[in-house]
């Protein structure tokens, strides 16, 4: 009976946990978009560059490398 007393508030508890944070992600527009990812990753386009990846191929350009 003791068991019952503990894991029906633990039950409640964790469902509300996952209802507040299914309502948090409504609200902050985690599912807006849910075809556009796919269709993303279906893309044959080339990546993009990293900001790193552009800086060093600019300082290989102007011959300012890092040694």
């Amino acid at each position: 009976m003791t068991a019952i007393a503990w894991l029906l508030p633990v039950a409640l508890g964790l469902g509300l946990l996952g209802l507040l944070a299914f309502n948090w992600a409504l609200r902050s527009g985690q599912m807006d978009d849910l075809e556009g990812a796919a269709w993303r990753a279906l893309d044959d386009a080339p990546l993009s560059k990293t900001p790193m990846q552009d800086q060093a191929a600019t300082e290989a350009a102007n011959g300012s490398g890092s040694r």
